[in-house]
């Protein structure tokens, strides 16, 4: 078991028994087996994105000389709020805003430092298994675009940490990306992008909670939770 896996065992565990709780409506068609199955399987997918957030930011801390942290209060200034347009990317990715106006309260999901290199870098995680559409797709790029002109400045004055170099992605793990590729990873990028074998880590991750959905969904068949 790697110490990713180990890490989020307790947590994968709870999410299965929440998922064995999940109340639905039985489909004239689908019947309570496969209508249940359906509200598990549903939301299964949506919990999924925080597992693999959470396996990505545990198997980064496995790498040494870098630092790994998620930000759950990152402020975007008003200014960046307004600068920060699909229509001005080239602009916005050359430019820098200083750090500390509380205006909008977002959440960064994974944050590195390199120690040797003094490089900051940010990143979105989608699970990337399905396109967005364009209003979805420019919420995105506007977000990343404001982490990206506020990120230095956010590690040199909140954090205390010298910066060489900054940048902002979105992993987009299972491949389909949503943004320029130039500001998208996805799974198979990984491993060269930060050096080091961090897939299979999140795979063991993966393949114990598959294994367990799959077990909740052969059991919920002799005991149907109906909500009507």
């Amino acid at each position: 078991m790697t110490r990713c896996l180990e890490t989020l065992k307790p947590f994968i565990d709870k999410t299965i028994i929440d998922l064995g709780k999940t109340e639905f409506r039985a489909d004239p068609i689908g019947g309570n087996k496969y209508s249940r199955q359906t509200s598990i399987i549903s939301s299964a997918y949506k919990r999924h994105g925080k597992i693999l957030e959470r396996a990505l930011l545990e198997g980064l801390k496995e790498k040494n000389h870098i630092r790994v942290w998620n930000e759950p209060e990152f402020w975007v200034s008003a200014d960046a709020e307004r600068m920060a347009s699909p229509s001005k990317v080239s602009d916005c990715l050359k430019n820098q805003l200083v750090y500390g106006e509380k205006h909008k309260k977002t959440e960064i999901d994974i944050v590195v430092y390199d120690d040797t290199t003094k490089k900051i870098s940010a990143f979105e995680v989608k699970r990337g298994n399905g396109d967005f559409d364009r209003g979805k797709k420019d919420s995105l790029l506007s977000a990343l675009l404001a982490t990206h002109m506020l990120l230095k400045s956010y590690c040199e004055n909140a954090k205390n940490l010298e910066v060489s170099s900054y940048e902002v992605k979105i992993i987009f793990y299972y491949g389909v990306i949503s943004l320029p590729k130039g500001l998208s990873l996805t799974r198979n990028d990984l491993d060269n992008y930060f050096g080091f074998p961090l897939v299979a880590a999140v795979e063991s991750v993966n393949s114990y909670f598959q294994d367990k959905l799959f077990e909740l969904l052969e059991t919920s068949n002799q005991s149907p939770n109906t909500a009507h």
